[in-house]
């Protein structure tokens, strides 16, 4: 088998030929670092290997499928982790130079339970600026992480890493956060898979700063393999109080349960507020199509809440990360000065300021909700522009601001708030050849509803076999 393509085999695939022994987890761990060790120079997706810990995963793996016992879920199958994600003896910068160096003392749950069922732990991913603050593929502390398809351009953040490593065959599976659209923009800059699941289905600790905003879930190159993923990922914790009662689903098998005819679908070109380049709604515009085929019934809507989240985003995006003002006179210098900029902004909000806006944003969160029942998707673009040079904050030909980024990125926040389920899937490419996702929103707790709707995309348009120059 040809080494380079071990790397974008899937989940199923990999254990098919384990379970036939024409491939072992050994053969498939030492072919990913040796194809890390050969790409990432060019796109610096990868923060640090742990191939101490994944080797010793893999001859575990080996061992048990030699001895033919029933194989966890993710048995000898590489797995990546984002910097912003502790890891028990495994160095985490958290995107910062304030922690660079720190050594966590424990797992963070999704990552016990990736391990714990069978993952190879293959190494860190990049993720953006501090804390993963912004949706820019550019770290002060690692540099640019390049968007595969173009050298030098944004592959999304804050999970930019997971997105750029499953994009140039790192192995199936990349855990990523969303806390404003850090799984589904990496997915649409760089041409994969990504899943927000409902808030809670996987349990996130420590607790994130942005107020019950942050999603853990999956970048792959595949729906199924972010199915099973997730399913590795999900279920409660005592670590996570929002975490949800419900136990696992296996979603990989129901994946074709449903057919898309006569589902109510709403479409919606921009929120009635968000600027989307041509090219981008050009794209998006003709994927919505692809499911009028498959026989849903499409109503494009201009929801009334669209128009109220501007305001609120920019008050509590730079509110939640306010507290790390302290910070500041020791390091920053080596901060990032957008978000130097953004958080010296929230420093005169006042408490009853913040109480007030939580109260509208509870709101905006119901109105959400109640829209959603009317419909059992909500198609839009994932983000508004193409991947555009990653030392920028906005495209040159966008409106220019010292940290506000989100103006590219209306489509995605308002389903962290809401908790919604939300995927970025690939749905085409501009002119200029660069990826375009396709946002599909389901109503609260209906992750599978959302994976069958990706699912069904993904077989009438089907995209993975599309591999980008830089992983060449």
């Amino acid at each position: 088998m040809d080494i380079d393509g071990i790397g974008y085999l899937g989940v199923r695939e990999l254990h098919a030929l384990y379970r036939a022994r024409k491939l072992s987890p050994v053969e498939v761990a030492k072919a990913v670092f040796a194809r890390i060790e050969r790409i990432d120079p060019t796109v610096n997706a990868m923060m640090r290997t742990t191939p101490d810990q994944g080797m010793d995963a893999a001859r575990r793996s080996e061992h048990a499928f030699m001895q033919r016992e029933p194989p966890r879920l993710l048995e000898g199958i590489p797995v990546t982790i984002k910097d912003l994600q502790h890891t028990k003896g495994v160095q985490t910068d958290f995107g910062t130079a304030i922690l660079q160096g720190t050594i966590p003392d424990v797992d963070t749950p999704c990552v016990s339970r990736l391990l714990g069922a069978g993952g190879m732990m293959i190494g860190k991913t990049a993720s953006a600026g501090e804390w993963g603050w912004k949706g820019v593929s550019q770290a002060h502390i690692s540099g640019i992480t390049h968007n595969p398809w173009a050298k030098g351009l944004n592959a999304g953040a804050s999970s930019s890493g997971a997105g750029v490593a499953a994009a140039c065959g790192y192995g199936p599976l990349h855990q990523g956060g969303d806390g404003a659209g850090s799984i589904r923009m990496p997915a649409h800059f760089s041409g994969v898979y990504g899943l927000k699941p409902t808030h809670g289905r996987v349990p996130n600790w420590p607790m994130s700063n942005n107020d019950l905003a942050t999603h853990i879930g999956p970048l792959t190159r595949s729906v199924e393999d972010a199915a099973i993923m997730t399913q590795a990922m999900a279920g409660p914790h005592p670590w996570d109080f929002t975490s949800l009662e419900a136990p696992p689903q296996d979603y990989a098998s129901q994946l074709k349960a449903v057919s898309m005819k006569g589902k109510r679908i709403a479409y919606t070109r921009d929120l009635g507020h968000a600027r989307v380049d041509p090219e981008i709604a050009a794209v998006v515009e003709q994927a919505v199509k692809a499911f009028e085929a498959m026989g849903a019934e499409i109503e494009e809507v201009t929801p009334a809440w669209g128009k109220l989240g501007p305001e609120l985003v920019r008050f509590f995006w730079p509110a939640t990360f306010s507290g790390r003002i302290s910070a500041l006179p020791e390091f920053e210098s080596r901060m990032d000065p957008g978000f130097v900029a953004m958080i010296k902004h929230a420093a005169s909000f006042t408490t009853p300021q913040f109480m007030q806006m939580r109260l509208r944003r509870f709101d905006y969160i119901q109105q959400i909700h109640d829209f959603m029942e009317g419909y059992d998707f909500l198609l839009s673009p994932a983000v508004s522009v193409a991947a555009f040079p990653a030392d920028r904050l906005q495209p040159a030909h966008w409106p220019q601001h010292e940290w506000d980024w989100l103006m590219w990125a209306e489509f995605s926040y308002p389903f962290n708030w809401s908790g919604s389920p939300a995927a970025s899937i690939p749905c085409g490419f501009t002119p200029e050849g660069l990826p375009v996702g396709l946002q599909i929103v389901g109503r609260r707790f209906d992750d599978l509803g959302v994976l069958q709707a990706s699912a069904a995309f993904e077989e009438a348009r089907p995209w993975a076999e599309k591999r980008p120059p830089l992983a060449q």
